[in-house]
């Protein structure tokens, strides 16, 4: 055996997909995934997701070619509801000209506001079709976009509020290291009757905030991370009435299989790690979960 199998085997092991977990007895929804970025085709994902318990998925556009295929995806299949934005990194680049988006389109030529406000256009036709349910992801990242980006990224999140309010769809936020900022602006904007906050990355106090507001806090896989007491510390106070789970697959496997490939069969991992957080069997929780991610988007 080469002296190196033992690392080969340790690398093979951390890119196959985890095991299928025990299926929740009550279905419930994954409210955000990126079926377009997994591997396996969209049937396939759907009927391992299906075969535990998850019955019903949400997929999110990140940028229009990724909006326009969630809403044909969704079109195809009744367990499958889409939602449509620019992400909030999206924005930034479209304004700059940057080729490198999400879905490697290819260079474009820097276009300005222009540029944005036609990409913003094609974002409105889509969150008109009934497949939609929602507008999103949207809102702010201070990690990955710097200072530079700051103005496109606000200009077009606040564009996306209006696009979901006008439409009477969900809007779906991004929020990372911008709290402050995407509370700021949901509050000068108006946030529409049904927001959401994807991938909740605050802590109790802003659990708090967002329960006053009636907002829908939505926990991913890193909620059952070492290093994350403040997304715990969210789930055990945040009301029932307003929490979803999510995988944002393929991203943020949940423990014990973080780094490995994220799909909505993982979905009753998370459930249980929030079952036992809020001390509450995990049949109760999927049936809120259940309830909470249809009344979020209006399916």
């Amino acid at each position: 055996m080469p002296s190196n199998a033992g690392q080969s085997s340790k690398d093979a092991d951390k890119n196959a997909a985890p095991p299928l977990p025990q299926p929740l007895a009550v279905p419930v929804a994954d409210s955000h995934t990126h079926l377009d970025m997994q591997s396996g085709t969209v049937e396939e994902g759907l009927a391992k997701a299906a075969s535990v318990g998850v019955t019903t998925v949400v997929q999110v556009g990140c940028d229009l070619k990724g909006s326009q295929w969630a809403a044909e995806t969704a079109a195809a299949h009744e367990n499958v509801h889409a939602t449509v934005a620019l992400h909030p990194n999206e924005a930034p680049r479209i304004v700059h000209g940057d080729p490198d988006g999400w879905s490697r389109q290819g260079a474009r030529e820097p276009g300005g506001d222009a540029a944005l406000d036609e990409a913003l256009a094609e974002i409105d036709r889509l969150a008109g079709l009934p497949q939609v349910k929602g507008v999103g992801e949207t809102g702010l990242d201070h990690f990955r976009t710097g200072p530079e980006g700051k103005a496109a990224q606000e200009r077009s999140f606040r564009a996306h509020i209006e696009i979901a309010k006008r439409h009477g769809k969900a809007l779906v936020i991004h929020d990372r290291d911008a709290h402050a900022d995407v509370l700021r602006i949901l509050k000068e904007e108006g946030a529409p009757e049904r927001t959401v906050f994807h991938c909740y990355s605050g802590d109790a106090e802003m659990a708090r905030i967002c329960a006053r507001e009636g907002y829908f806090m939505s926990f991913a896989g890193n909620v059952t991370f070492k290093n994350a007491q403040n997304l715990r510390d969210a789930v055990a106070v945040a009301p029932l009435e307003l929490v979803l789970v999510e995988t944002d697959a393929p991203f943020l496997t949940p423990a014990p299989y973080r780094g490995r490939p994220n799909a909505p069969y993982l979905i009753p991992v998370t459930v249980r790690a929030m079952a036992a957080v809020r001390g509450i069997d995990e049949d109760a929780l999927a049936t809120a979960l259940a309830a909470n991610t249809a009344r979020a988007f209006g399916y």
